[in-house]
């Protein structure tokens, strides 16, 4: 079993409902990474930006961004993830996809859509919540708003490291700041998220803070700027964190409706 995993976060500007030239922007920049990485991670609906109007944007360009994904993973030998705009059975989702070198790939629906943008109103929200298995760590994939929601993320399944992709605005990103850390702390777990930086077509200004935290708070990597974040995370420290630190055994049980 590894008992490392190393992780590229990437920090950029988007551009707007531009698909292709999003692809062709973070394509450069995953090629040109200066280290190998297991996993790379891209921000929320990275093809578009935070759209509330899908509708203009091709329904092909999903299963496009999918099969692109795939690609780059095989290239690269390391896992992508990112959610975007993706259109099935008559509705769209804000899906996740965590696509492995392999090709293999799984994904998740946003759970918590934003109401507060109308997200509920353009996006089908997401039933189930989902681990992955990737070179022996535990992965618990989550988008932007569900951060908020310590229910739904609460670790009752023992995962070692919860993400979160986002387009969360700088107006709130003191909360983005305190959320991220805390759901570390709480669920003895590492805690990544990945936010993009620049302004949308809506004038919504980004600053990134892009993140991450290890089962005590600490930080281990943070940007507000345009670039690459590179961080290991490590299943030996969050063992040893968890054997003296017993929290977890006193969690609270419920079930979710």
């Amino acid at each position: 079993m590894d008992t490392q995993l190393n992780i590229a976060l990437v920090q950029t500007s988007l551009f707007w409902q531009q698909p292709e030239k999003n692809r062709t922007h973070f394509a450069r920049q995953i090629r040109d990474l200066k280290q190998k990485v297991d996993l790379i991670v891209l921000p929320e609906m990275f093809t578009t930006g935070f759209t509330m109007t899908p509708s203009e944007i091709g329904k092909e360009e999903g299963p496009a961004t999918l099969e692109w994904m795939k690609e780059l993973a095989e290239e690269t030998g390391s896992a992508l993830t990112g959610s975007i705009v993706f259109y099935e059975n008559g509705k769209y989702t804000n899906r996740l996809f965590f696509v492995k070198p392999d090709g293999n790939f799984e994904q998740y629906d946003k759970r918590h859509t934003f109401t507060l943008a109308g997200e509920h109103l353009t996006y089908a929200s997401g039933k189930e919540r989902i681990t992955i298995d990737y070179k022996g760590f535990r992965i618990c994939p989550m988008i932007c708003y569900d951060l908020r929601f310590p229910v739904w993320v609460r670790n009752t399944e023992g995962y070692d490291l919860l993400l979160f992709v986002a387009n969360w605005p700088k107006t709130r990103i003191a909360a983005w700041d305190t959320l991220l850390k805390a759901r570390a702390i709480e669920n003895m777990a590492y805690c990544l998220g990945v936010n993009r930086i620049g302004e949308d077509q809506n004038g919504y200004g980004y600053n990134g803070h892009s993140a991450c935290y290890d089962p005590l708070g600490e930080k281990l990597a943070f940007s507000s700027g345009e670039e690459v974040l590179f961080v290991t995370i490590n299943k030996v420290h969050l063992r040893e964190v968890r054997d003296k630190l017993r929290f977890l055994d006193d969690r609270d049980s419920f079930t979710l409706q």
